[in-house]
């Protein structure tokens, strides 16, 4: 049965709302920061630090690289009132664990990073919303745990699927996957690891725009560990004519729960070509958002519509049905 799909560009109400919502994020956030409970799940002696707020039904949040939770802190204040929402730092960053080696941070024990959130919450199962590295993990944890995934939620991070054939047939793609192979050989010492600069907090937080966010960054990117960041690409992120979990060479079942993506469209390391035929490979609805004039860390520079969206999408199926 072919899937329902649709795609949404944003509409002058909901950009409208972007000047609105940017106007009073500044306040917002630090309120954000000062409400948050702070908490750890253990995953095999491996501690992971996530925080909450809200109630209602679970939404557990993934960040990529270089990021970490304080990056849906726009999402978050637009669900609390809805929804239980659970943000993790993922292992090597900011608070939580950081264990040694390339083989700690292979895809199932970032998938069971999630799983042992989702378990320390006492719930069955919870909304999973991921974005690049974090979107990554999010797929995974769809296609190898399903009855823990109630929905998906994507943010700039196409379908393995999709990203496997765009890696081996666009050229484009390829040219924007060049830095994953810096990061793949090269160490977090490398004084030119980052395209000519070094690791530091302050160059991995470069990409933030607002400035009092960016110190929170700052501050978080001290507390973590440069070549755990690295071991994400060095773990999982696809070699020429090698598939992975990232980019298998064996499509991973259909999706089995319903999905919403959201892609920026000014993005330079994921190609939006990658969306392509995703609902080919979900058994439920499929809402696809592209997004002008955002770019990679579209929850950020788009946080109106990315959370007006994500609220409405979300709050229709949990609405009571008469």
């Amino acid at each position: 049965m072919q899937p329902s799909r649709f795609s949404l560009r944003p509409a002058s109400l909901l950009l409208g709302l972007v000047s609105m919502l940017t106007g009073t994020l500044g306040l917002a956030s630090q309120k954000l920061i000062n409400d948050v409970s702070h908490h750890y799940a253990d995953n095999a002696g491996v501690k992971i630090h996530y925080v909450k707020t809200g109630s209602g039904p679970l939404v557990v949040m993934i960040h990529g690289f270089p990021d970490y939770w304080y990056s849906w802190r726009a999402q978050m204040e637009a669900l609390k009132d809805n929804f239980t929402v659970v943000a993790m730092d993922q292992r090597g960053y900011n608070q939580s664990d950081q264990p040694e080696g390339v083989a700690a941070y292979a895809m199932p024990n970032l998938v069971a990073d999630v799983a042992a959130v989702i378990a320390a919450e006492g719930a069955e199962k919870a909304t999973i919303v991921g974005h690049d590295w974090g979107g990554a993990v999010a797929w995974q944890v769809a296609f190898a745990l399903p009855e823990m995934v109630e929905h998906l939620v994507i943010l700039n991070l196409p379908h393995p699927n999709g990203l496997a054939r765009e890696l081996a047939n666009n050229k484009e793609q390829q040219r924007n996957s060049d830095y994953a192979q810096r990061f793949i050989n090269g160490s977090a010492d490398d004084p030119t690891i980052l395209g000519g600069n070094p690791m530091t907090a302050e160059n991995l937080s470069g990409w933030v725009r607002d400035p009092e966010a960016r110190k929170q960054y700052q501050q978080a990117f001290e507390r973590s560990d440069f070549a755990a960041m690295l071991n994400f690409y060095k773990a999982n992120y696809p070699r020429p004519g090698q598939g992975t979990a990232v980019a298998p060479n064996e499509p991973p079942p259909a999706l089995a729960m319903p999905l919403l993506i959201f892609h920026g469209l000014e993005d330079t390391a994921l190609h939006s070509d990658g969306l392509n035929n995703t609902w080919d490979w979900a058994e439920k609805d499929v809402t696809i958002v592209t997004v002008p004039g955002a770019g990679h860390f579209v929850q950020q520079d788009a946080p109106a519509l990315v959370s007006q969206t994500m609220h409405w999408w979300l709050s229709t199926r949990y609405r009571p049905k008469r």
